[in-house]
């Protein structure tokens, strides 16, 4: 297959590519990091997440681009740094990951609604979360049992879970719109890593 990358033409990158444009943020070097690991194969969805932090007196920008393909969830993170000892002028870093759907464990998707008693809502806020195997955590605590009076060590309990990735939007900040893209990418994607089960 043929390396694209950002000269993909087909309607979905267009989209992909026009949505980055919209950030503002280094769209050249985002579009090149996100075309570089699609490497031609088709957009079936994507969402894009701007997101700026302040850190002390200084605000720092960060974009995460999610993309779907027919066989791969691509993860990329754009960054920008002040300067450095190694890098004396300001600069950027974009990570991509591409992970084989095959492989993804698990899509959950927590939709936040308020008013629920008014009728059908939009989701005010949602959350993305996907596992993958590449990043566990335990959570423990100490175990008890039902007797107040109890002093004895019960040990530990806890929780595995796989929290390989997690985005979080909100209406308030972003607008509806951004809530609603993000659920309609988590559907395609759930979708994508339905595997039949043959005995």
């Amino acid at each position: 297959m043929r390396n694209r990358g950002t000269s993909d033409t087909s309607d979905s990158f267009v989209r992909l590519r026009a949505a980055i444009d919209r950030t503002g943020y280094y769209p050249e070097v985002v579009a090149d990091g996100v075309g570089a690991a699609v490497a031609g194969e088709e957009v079936v969805s994507f969402y894009v997440h701007h997101e700026p932090t302040i850190e002390r007196d200084e605000v720092r920008r960060h974009i995460t681009v999610v993309v779907l393909t027919p066989s791969r969830l691509i993860l990329a993170h754009t960054d920008e740094h002040a300067g450095d000892d190694l890098l004396p002028q300001p600069y950027t870093s974009t990570s991509t990951e591409a992970i084989s759907l095959a492989s993804i464990r698990s899509v959950v998707v927590t939709r936040m609604v308020a008013n629920p008693t008014s009728g059908p809502q939009p989701a005010a806020e949602a959350v993305l979360t996907i596992g993958w195997g590449g990043v566990g955590r335990i959570d423990l605590e100490p175990a008890a049992c039902a007797d107040p009076q109890c002093e004895a060590d019960h040990g530990y309990t806890g929780m595995l879970a796989a929290d390989d990735f997690s985005l979080r939007v909100s209406a308030a900040a972003e607008g509806y719109d951004a809530v609603t893209s993000l659920l309609e990418f988590a559907r395609a994607l759930s979708a994508s890593t339905h595997h039949d089960v043959r005995p």
